[in-house]
């Protein structure tokens, strides 16, 4: 019997790919569909997506989700040494507690032109002044996380 080989997809196309699960999550929960992942030395740390209706909350966005989630059970708030894949870009408070949280590197799907702050309407992570800068990598499996969510707008208004 043949072994079974699996696709060789980028190491962030894996996570993304688990982020964009977790924005079919959001959806199956009427929630807007952005899902993140944070990854931390090859595996998945945490992973979550918006929460906002079911928790009645402006913060509760896929970021901040994983953000709290990792840092709980890091037992520590500095994400240093982690990855957050994200499946739109990040808005202002989002990039906020990805500087706070020291994370070290961001990896987004598509682009948010109404609220984005990494390259749409801010780019936050370029201000000289703030006391940390993380990589940034875009556009990873930026079809599908576009689609997702132009879907899920597209059904929601008549």
């Amino acid at each position: 019997m043949g072994k079974n080989i699996l696709p060789d997809i980028s190491i962030d196309e894996k996570f993304m790919s688990i982020a964009l699960e977790e924005a079919r999550l959001a959806i199956e929960e009427g929630e807007v569909p952005v899902g993140a992942v944070i990854e931390f030395k090859g595996v998945v740390f945490a992973s979550g997506h918006n929460k906002r209706i079911s928790k009645s909350s402006a913060i509760a966005h896929a970021e901040i989700e994983v953000i709290e989630a990792a840092a709980k059970k890091l037992g520590d708030w500095r994400l240093a040494e982690m990855t957050l894949y994200v499946t739109a870009e990040p808005c202002i408070m989002c990039a906020g507690a990805i500087i706070h949280s020291r994370i070290k590197r961001v990896v987004y799907g598509c682009k948010e032109p109404k609220m984005g702050a990494v390259t749409s309407i801010l780019n936050v992570f370029d201000n000289q002044k703030l006391h940390h800068k993380p990589a940034v990598t875009s556009g990873v499996m930026q079809e599908e996380c576009s689609s997702i969510l132009s879907s899920f707008f597209k059904n929601k208004r008549p």
